[in-house]
C-alpha cells in the first residue's frame, strides 16, 4: 500500500469537503477514508492470490465501516466517500484517479458469474474514469464506462455508458448537459442546482406550448370565417 496513495486519498478529503478540520480528524472520524484504507489492504492480498483473508478483511472493514468494497475492485488515488456508509462496489470495478461518492452509491454487475472461472475473466462492473462524482443513491449497473470529469445525479439508474464531461440524472439516466474539458470542476453530489431540471418549470413551458399551439389554430380558423 503506497504511502504517496493515501495521501492523495487524504489531499481528496481536504479538497473536496469544507467540513474537514484537521488531519487528526480525517484518521479517526471519516469512514469512508476508512473504508479505502481496508480496501488498500485487501486488493494488495487479492492480487497476491490470498482470496479468503482478502475477503476478511474487506468484510471488516465493511462491518466497521458500512462501506462495501470487493477486494478485486481497482481504486486509483485522490478516491473519497463522502459520508461513507451504504456504498457498494463490486469486483470487477474499475476507478480512476480523483473520483468522488457519497453515500448510497452502487457500482454492481448486471449477469452474474456461471462459474469461478467466468468470474475471474468476465468485466460485470462499471468503469469510472479520471475525475467522475457520483452522487448519493445513485446505482451504475453492469459492464459500461463513465467518461472523465462526467457527474452522475443522485437517486440515477445508469445503464448506458456515459461520455465524458457530460451531466446525467434521472431514471434511466439521460445526459443534462456537457462541460467543455477545461469547465470541469468539483460540484457537491454531482450536480448543481441550476443544473437540475424545476419540474414546475417544465410543467408551464408544456402548458405555455399548449397555449401558444390553441392561439395559432384559432387564429388559423378565425382567419377562414
Amino acid at each position: 500500500m503506497a504511502f504517496e496513495t493515501i495521501r492523495s486519498d487524504i489531499a481528496a478529503i481536504f479538497a473536496r469537503d469544507p467540513a474537514v478540520r484537521s488531519l487528526a480528524e480525517v484518521w479517526l472520524t471519516y469512514p469512508g477514508f476508512h473504508a479505502i484504507l481496508f480496501h488498500r489492504v485487501s486488493h494488495r492480498l487479492w492480487r497476491r492470490g490470498w482470496f479468503l483473508v482478502a475477503r476478511m478483511v474487506a468484510h471488516l472493514g465493511r462491518w466497521l465501516t458500512g462501506v462495501e468494497i470487493h477486494p478485486g475492485a481497482t481504486i486509483g488515488g485522490g478516491f473519497f466517500i463522502d459520508h461513507g456508509m451504504g456504498v457498494v462496489i463490486g469486483e470487477t470495478a474499475e476507478i480512476g484517479t480523483n473520483v468522488t461518492l457519497y453515500h448510497g452509491v452502487t457500482l454492481g454487475g448486471t449477469s452474474p458469474a456461471v462459474n469461478s472461472a467466468a468470474q475471474a475473466n468476465t468485466k460485470r462492473h462499471p468503469t469510472l474514469k479520471d475525475g467522475v462524482i457520483v452522487g448519493s443513491g445513485a446505482q451504475v449497473l453492469g459492464p459500461i464506462v463513465v467518461g472523465e470529469s462526467a457527474r452522475v445525479g443522485a437517486n440515477s439508474l445508469v445503464l448506458k455508458d456515459v461520455p465524458a464531461g457530460a451531466t446525467v440524472v434521472g431514471n434511466p439516466a439521460r445526459v443534462l448537459k456537457t462541460r467543455r474539458e477545461r469547465d470541469a470542476h468539483f460540484e457537491a453530489y454531482g450536480t448543481t442546482r441550476d443544473e437540475v431540471p424545476d419540474p414546475v418549470a417544465r410543467v408551464l413551458e408544456g402548458l405555455l406550448y399548449q397555449v401558444a399551439a390553441l392561439q395559432a389554430r384559432v387564429g388559423s380558423l378565425e382567419s377562414k370565417t
